[in-house]
């Protein structure tokens, strides 16, 4: 009986441990079933409540944006339009020396060779140099020019070395190459050796492209303190000419000749027609003031500047037009020289009676001196400086 009882009694503290063994294993997976899903929710409503905060600030930057107004938004088109104009300036800056580098860099052509641009310490030292200006079919002007105020062989040279005065016939190429033309100009200047070959194709409507290329490859080759340009059917007292430029010789950009300022001519079929005469105003208005073409000098900043400009220098019809449009709104001193123009006899002959010796003499009816081939002479005669005066000029 009293093992009975005891039986019983120890089946009952059985049941109790299983029962507290199954609260406690009921416990720890309520635990661990919470620890693995509870925070999965929250997670899952984590995205939803960013999504909520983004759409919050897109929200308020837009209402920000249509604060602003049409106020803030002309402004920034006006600051692109600022941007654009300081890039529009940069490219012309970066044209400009772009255009300088090219120019110092071309092969320039010296008695019918190639000549490299040289740096500034090699440059040839002169004070004037003097480009006449003639073509294929001159040879007689050329010699009539030889026979009279142009030194020839060893003086020629000996003028340069001792009075630093350079002059050379300048002329270009042929369109077609090795042409008879061009055989017939190296063997003269096999003869003369006076000749300024230039990268040039000749022609008749060419002449303001001739005297720009004439610019940039004489101040490439001799750094000189003036630059002159003459026709060769022109008589030029060499001594009066030089005298004359030292005169000006302190002013660094001077442009000096017989100043005018004719009309635009816009009727077709006439001499000196100006096929861009709408570009000067209204009919019957005048050219700016520029020297007449027959001789002009410049001084050296404004050949460099020529010569560094070249390729965006543009070119009338007319080479004299040209070359005064190129220093339109430039700092430049335009000196008017009247004894840069003087008449044939008795024109020069008086002003020389009176010890006012031309520099430069010419009929304005031919543009140059009526049959220059014959006539020269006579001028040189009645005209002439003398001999000696260029070689005991004092400059």
């Amino acid at each position: 009986m009293r093992g009975r009882i005891v039986g019983v009694g120890g089946a009952k503290k059985m049941r109790a441990r299983w029962i507290f063994a199954l609260c406690f294993l009921s416990f720890g997976l309520g635990v661990l079933f919470t620890d693995r899903f509870w925070p999965g929710a929250e997670s899952n409503n984590f995205p939803r409540k960013r999504k909520d905060q983004e759409l919050q600030i897109i929200s308020e930057h837009c209402a920000t944006k249509k604060k602003l107004g049409d106020n803030d938004i002309m402004g920034k088109v006006s600051k692109t339009h600022e941007v654009i104009r300081s890039l529009d300036k940069t490219i012309t800056t970066l044209q400009m020396e772009l255009a300088s580098a090219r120019s110092s860099q071309e092969s320039m052509i010296q008695n019918g060779s190639p000549y490299n641009a040289a740096p500034e310490q090699q440059k040839k030292k002169a004070f004037v140099v003097i480009g006449i200006n003639t073509a294929f079919s001159s040879r007689r002007r050329r010699d009539s020019v030889r026979e009279t105020w142009m030194p020839q062989g060893e003086k020629l040279r000996q003028l340069e070395q001792d009075k630093g005065i350079v002059v050379r016939f300048m002329i270009g190429y042929s369109a077609t190459s090795n042409s008879i033309l061009d055989r017939a100009i190296d063997s003269e200047e096999s003869q003369h050796n006076d000749f300024l070959r230039l990268d040039h194709v000749e022609g008749y409507h060419k002449l303001s492209a001739k005297t720009k290329t004439f610019f940039s490859t004489a101040v490439t080759i001799w750094d000189a303190e003036f630059y002159v340009k003459v026709d060769d059917d022109v008589h030029v007292n060499l001594g009066m000419l030089a005298a004359t430029l030292a005169r000006h010789r302190l002013k660094p950009r001077s442009y000096i000749g017989c100043m005018k300022s004719g009309p635009v001519l816009s009727a077709k079929n006439v001499k000196y027609h100006e096929p861009e005469f709408w570009k000067f105003g209204e009919d019957g208005n005048k050219y700016s003031r520029h020297a007449t073409g027959q001789i002009y000098a410049i001084t050296k900043d404004l050949a460099t500047y020529i010569s560094k400009n070249q390729l965006i220098l543009h070119k009338y019809a007319n080479e004299d037009v040209s070359l005064g449009a190129w220093f339109i709104g430039l700092d430049v001193e335009h000196i008017d020289e009247r004894n840069m123009c003087c008449g044939t006899p008795p024109d020069c002959e008086w002003k020389a009676q009176a010890g006012n010796v031309c520099v430069a003499s010419f009929d304005w009816s031919c543009s140059g001196i009526c049959k220059s081939v014959d006539k020269i002479k006579d001028v040189h005669a009645k005209c002439s400086e003398g001999d000696t005066v260029v070689w005991n000029a004092m400059f």
